[in-house]
């Protein structure tokens, strides 16, 4: 009864210990040769005779729960998967982007035009291995589930051509061992298995992980309060972890040996809490219990009105994260418009408990307590909403022009139709109009200011001193190349203030 789990090369990585460097993979091809490429930005894990050491955390959680069932489940690197595929009836394979057609992905496809981005290319190299070809004509099943499974409804013929017997949208932990033991027992699957809402899990029936995550991740909480109507994970229920049960997969991670961690969560700085408004007890607890096992902590994710609404916690937390053995603290912050009024109209819980007109001050004010407590954050802003009209876009870009002091990445991403929109239209390059392309300018201004400080202090210590030049010279290509893109850089009369905070 053997299950085998794995994933493609780009996710089956720690990324040299630096988790955002992941993102690498949802480029296209470009100047910097694959191999390079590959080695820079998803290179592959350990593995001690093919199982791996570390994993996707989701694909852990999955493990835990076929383990939990009785399952025979292996964990493999997909460049193994010849030992073990001959005795396997099973393949579960994770994925996160697998179509290219992620927010990230998209955007960098739209813009430069050079192919398919890595995360597509690398899945597609994985179902065309020789062995898998071989296993599916004596009957092995594939199933795929993972956050990238929605994009399997868009490509059906994919599943059909490459012989995926069934994807699983959604969390999968209550339907996941039903759907394996058809599987096993050579019952007739579903080709798309929607999860239900009642089959959601509680906090009580997601099982724990029991082997290492992908770079010490723990998740806190699924879910999320804030209503944005073009994010999919709004449509979950909100759920926060016990400390018990998040230190108890701590201690996974600390007994293989991690020295560092990442704690999930739609917003960090709302754990524990039933409103939108910081729960300064619980959270200050959370923290001080991952930096009671790890020498180094990052956030996935927070949010800009959770940091305005509560300066003096931020500054509790940095007391607590920033010392001798961690100079910064890492996020990725969703900024995502300079307009109050697109705001109100697809986001109208972001700026909670302020009010959508203040949007645009409240990123700055953000913006400085980050600064001033040492949180250097990756920020996303969102071209193409539906809702979005020219006066928008103006505010967005006078909004990054004032952010030039603000040490961070501001990364604009095309809108993909996800969560309440999920039914409107793609937003692609060719839909842009001048304001966008100038609204792409002024972040990769923004950007490329500061990547060289940024990237410094992201490979500290003497490891990462050692591979800091290859990204360097990667920069410069990037650099180089980007003066001479051909996007022609139209500038209407746009006011566009000067910033009083700018130094």
């Amino acid at each position: 009864m053997k299950v085998l789990l794995t994933a493609d090369r780009t996710i089956m990585s720690n990324h040299h210990n630096q988790e955002f460097l992941g993102f690498g993979a949802s480029a296209p091809p470009n100047v910097v040769p694959e191999w390079l490429f590959r080695w820079l930005f998803f290179p592959p894990v350990k593995n001690r005779d093919g199982v791996v050491l570390q994993a996707p955390y989701g694909l852990r959680k999955i493990e835990a729960q076929l383990l939990n069932e009785g399952f025979d489940v292996l964990t493999v690197d997909p460049d193994h998967l010849d030992r073990f595929i001959d005795d396997a009836k099973v393949l579960g394979i994770h994925v996160m982007d697998p179509f290219g057609l992620g927010p990230a992905s998209s955007t960098f496809a739209n813009v430069l035009k050079t192919g398919e981005p890595y995360v597509a290319k690398y899945f597609r190299m994985l179902l065309e291995k020789r062995e898998i070809v071989r296993a599916k004509k004596r009957g092995l099943k594939i199933i795929v589930g993972g956050p990238g499974a929605w994009q399997f409804k868009l490509r059906p013929e994919f599943v059909d051509v490459y012989g995926i017997d069934c994807v699983i949208n959604g969390e999968a932990e209550k339907v996941v061992g039903k759907i394996f033991k058809t599987a096993i027992e050579g019952g007739e699957l579903p080709k798309f298995y929607e999860v239900r809402f009642d089959e959601v899990p509680s906090i009580d029936e997601i099982p724990e992980i029991r082997n290492p995550s992908i770079n010490g991740l723990i998740e806190v909480g699924r879910g999320c309060c804030r209503g944005c109507e073009f994010c999919s994970v709004t449509l979950r229920p909100l759920r926060w972890y016990p400390y018990e049960k998040i230190e108890r997969e701590i201690m996974v991670n600390v007994k293989a040996g991690l020295k560092s961690a990442i704690i999930h969560a739609e917003d960090v700085l709302l754990y524990g809490s039933k409103s939108v408004i910081p729960d300064e007890e619980k959270v200050l607890k959370l923290q001080k219990l991952f930096k009671s096992h790890f020498s180094s902590i990052g956030w996935s994710h927070a949010s800009i009105a959770a940091i305005a609404s509560k300066p003096k916690l931020i500054e509790d937390i940095s007391e607590i994260l920033i010392d001798g053995r961690q100079k910064w603290l890492g996020v990725e912050i969703g900024i995502e418009t300079g307009s109050p009024e697109l705001i109100k109209k697809a986001m109208p819980t972001k700026a909670k408990p302020f009010k959508p007109e203040e949007w645009p001050e409240l990123v700055k004010t953000a913006a400085g307590i980050m600064m001033d407590n040492n949180i250097f954050p990756a920020c996303t802003l969102i071209a193409g909403l539906p809702q979005e009209t020219e006066d928008d876009i103006i505010k967005t870009i006078e909004l990054v022009e004032s952010l030039k002091w603000f040490k961070s990445l501001i990364v604009p991403l095309l809108f993909v139709p996800l969560g309440k929109l999920k039914d409107e239209d793609w937003f692609r390059f060719e839909d842009m109009n001048e304001l966008h392309i100038e609204l792409l300018v002024k972040c990769l201004e923004h950007d490329l200011y500061w990547i060289d400080e940024l990237s410094k202090q992201y490979f500290s210590g003497w490891r990462g001193k050692l591979i800091y030049p290859f990204y360097k010279l990667f920069i410069n290509i990037v650099r180089r190349k980007c003066s001479s893109v051909n996007i022609q850089r139209v500038r209407k009369s746009i006011p566009l203030p000067t910033s009083p905070y700018a130094k």
